[in-house]
């Protein structure tokens, strides 16, 4: 039941926000103290099928951890 609750917390999530961006800096050059770098962001998008099937998987497993205790 609570591994139900979980999932259906991160499909809501999936669902209201689908676009997730990350950041990661990086040496580009090195000349003694002196350093320059570089900073490139990512956008990783979370499709919303796989959203709403997370939460239909937490639904059900909520469900069925609930009739299961009756």
């Amino acid at each position: 039941m609570v591994a139900g609750a979980i999932l259906v917390v991160l499909g809501l999530i999936g669902l209201a926000i689908p676009i997730v961006t990350t950041q990661q800096t990086r040496d580009v050059a090195k000349i003694g103290d002196l350093r320059i770098q570089t900073t490139e962001n990512t956008s990783h998008t979370i499709p919303p099928l796989l959203s709403g099937g997370v939460l239909a998987l937490g639904v059900v497993l909520v469900g069925a951890g609930f009739f299961q205790r009756r």
